[in-house]
């Protein structure tokens, strides 16, 4: 450790867990490691969501990973008034008739969107009908013109922390469309590898920061996941955080690790021959849409 100026432990040796390919790299060889998907009978789904969102699919007794461009929305990132998941953040939405009910950390004034506030907003608003299927705003008290697009006013400049409005904009919408889109189209794309049906999924697990937090039913209600019953999502935290204490104390797990990353098959979606189309149809804000009937 002391060779590359780790002062905590000088003495230490240090252990960097493997590549997969690409943009799927050690964090989540060391999620595949903590969550076991490298050993299930089941068809799992393993999303580790972020502004590279790593997926991997176990079916068949073959694990096959990607990974998606998903941008650095869900951070609160080229939007409005986005923001990190830190006190004063609207973390939960909740539209009512004509009344708009909010969540912030901490119980503090509102002050902005962090990632899960954002999606539920967005899927609030898709369930409401202000916003259509292609992303854009409808007629309501609450949507304005601006020199910029439509926006939303979800926060009022005299209930918010700031002074000003808090808004979802059509823009915000559309870096949100391209998000989720590349998400779920990753997903289709390693169901089509499989050759199996969304249907055919057992379980999806979510880890991450983002993931903890995040409202299935909102996921769903914008097509980023697929209609599937809640009790087939878990959210299980920092699953790559779990995997790295398990490679640090075992050299067992480090070498389990290693066939890990062999075993997976990279699929990458840039070259993938359909990737275009459906990441084009996963931009739509509709389940059906997106996922097809049953």
């Amino acid at each position: 450790a002391r060779d590359i100026g780790l002062g905590i432990a000088p003495s230490a040796y240090v252990f960097l867990l493997p590549n997969i390919a690409g943009f799927v790299g050690a964090d989540h060889a060391a999620m595949l490691l903590a969550t076991e998907l490298y050993n299930t009978k089941k068809a799992i789904l393993g999303l580790d969501i972020g502004t590279n969102t790593e997926i991997s699919l176990a079916a068949h007794g073959s694990l096959r990973s990607c990974s998606c461009a998903s941008g650095p929305a869900f951070e609160g990132a080229h939007i409005k008034n986005g923001m990190r998941a830190t006190e004063g953040a609207i973390e939960k939405v909740k539209i009512i008739g004509s009344s708009i009910e909010f969540q912030t950390i901490g119980d503090k004034p509102p002050i902005g969107l962090c990632g899960s506030g954002i999606l539920d907003a967005l899927a609030q608003l898709r369930e409401a009908g202000i916003v259509n299927q292609l992303g854009r705003l409808q007629e309501h008290p609450c949507v304005r013109n601006t020199k910029n697009g439509q926006e939303f006013i979800l926060v009022p400049k005299g209930k918010s922390g700031t002074g000003k409005d808090i808004t979802l904009t059509e823009q915000d919408i559309c870096e949100i469309q391209l998000a989720k889109g590349a998400i779920a189209a990753g997903m289709s794309i390693l169901l089509t590898e499989a050759n199996i049906r969304w249907e055919e999924i057992d379980e999806v697990i979510i880890a991450g920061a983002f993931g903890s937090y995040i409202d299935v039913a909102s996921a769903i209600e914008i097509g980023m996941f697929p209609p599937f019953p809640q009790e087939r999502f878990s959210q299980v935290g920092n699953a790559a955080g779990v995997g790295a204490k398990l490679a640090l104390i075992s050299k067992k797990q480090r070498e389990l690790a290693a066939h890990i990353a062999r075993k997976v098959e990279y699929v990458e979606l840039t070259n993938h021959s359909r990737y275009p189309r459906i990441f084009a149809n996963a931009l739509w804000l509709s389940p059906s849409k997106v996922w097809g009937r049953t």
